[in-house]
């Protein structure tokens, strides 16, 4: 049976329990409290909604979407599982226009899904990446414009009013992406240094802001873009004993091609208060990409473990302005 086919994406009850198995792997587990199964009842009758569960300790009630980015919507569990399964099975990603289309809602609670559903996909808390005998490639690029840029500038008027990505990409294993302020070595290096372990054997281009990572780590290679060097062979002792490296920044380019085909072609417009959230999108699916073994169904999996403790809640602008009055 095809992923399309799933009856989660046509039953609430089988959706219901299909998202249970994923959130409460051990069974339920209360949002309120964080008691476990053995002090949990389930509500079953007709007076009770489906999927309704009450702790024993502190007596509150619950579902299996309180205190997730699910929380509170009135979109069927369906669509939001159709949406999880489009968002995480596209490499480029799926614009909240597409989702509109096809699961036949509105293009603002499209919008809205996708931004919680962004949410759900972000990771927090890492440990440094790398090690001894690991690759780790390091470079930045420049997507859309800052917020207050002036008009015109947007093309070919410098990097300035242009947002900065840095990313540092493990070959052969993850990626983490970050936007920052800018292209300085007092923002750039405490970042690097924070989520690459020392003994990683760094590899960058000949940006000035890098030539300080020597200091840092047993071993730092740049390639020379500006001479059109891009690959350049030689020995290196980083994994225990002498043997020929590949010194190149074409992992991390590579997805950086990825990202800006999906935010260009894919996505289009993005306001700079949103762009971590794209960043962590597009991180989540080159983390669980078919190269490291991961499926569709394994990608939705995780997508769905990982919606637990996250809100993402927008205000109405005349809301929002009735709450700074006061």
């Amino acid at each position: 049976m095809s992923n399309l086919q799933n009856p989660i994406f046509s039953d609430e009850t089988k959706a219901r329990k299909w998202l249970e198995a994923r959130v409460w792997p051990q069974g339920p587990v209360c949002p309120h409290c964080g008691v476990t199964e053995e002090h949990v009842t389930k509500l079953e009758g007709g007076k009770h909604r489906p999927g309704l569960y009450q702790c024993n300790e502190c007596r509150e009630q619950f579902t299996v979407t309180v205190k997730t980015v699910f929380e509170r919507s009135k979109i069927p569990l369906t669509k939001w599982l159709a949406a999880l399964f489009l968002l995480t099975a596209s490499k480029k990603g799926v614009s909240a226009h597409q989702v509109h289309r096809s699961l036949g809602i509105s293009y603002k609670s499209a919008w809205f899904m996708m931004h919680r559903l962004h949410e759900a996909l972000r990771n927090g808390g890492l440990a440094p990446m790398g090690g001894a005998g690991e690759v780790v490639e390091v470079d930045e690029t420049v997507i859309g414009k800052l917020e207050g840029a002036p008009k015109h500038t947007y093309q070919g008027y410098g990097q300035q009013w242009r947002n900065t990505v840095l990313a540092l990409v493990q070959r052969g294993g993850n990626v983490r992406t970050f936007h920052v302020e800018g292209t300085t070595t007092a923002v750039l290096l405490p970042i690097i240094r924070a989520n690459i372990q020392t003994e990683t054997f760094v590899m960058t281009d000949e940006a000035s802001w890098y030539k300080l990572l020597g200091d840092t780590f047993d071993n730092h290679e740049a390639v020379n873009h500006t001479n059109k060097e891009y690959v350049r062979r030689d020995f290196s002792w980083h994994t225990g004993e002498l043997s020929q490296v590949k010194i190149t920044t074409n992992t991390v380019e590579g997805h950086f091609s990825i990202f800006k085909r999906g935010m260009e072609g894919v996505y289009q417009h993005c306001k700079e208060k949103h762009l971590h959230r794209y960043l962590a999108e597009f991180d989540f699916r080159y983390n669980t990409r078919t190269a490291l073994g991961y499926t569709d169904l394994m990608r939705a999996e995780l997508a769905a473990a990982g919606i637990k403790g996250k809100r993402r809640t927008y205000r109405r602008p005349h809301k929002q302005n009735q709450i700074e009055a006061h």
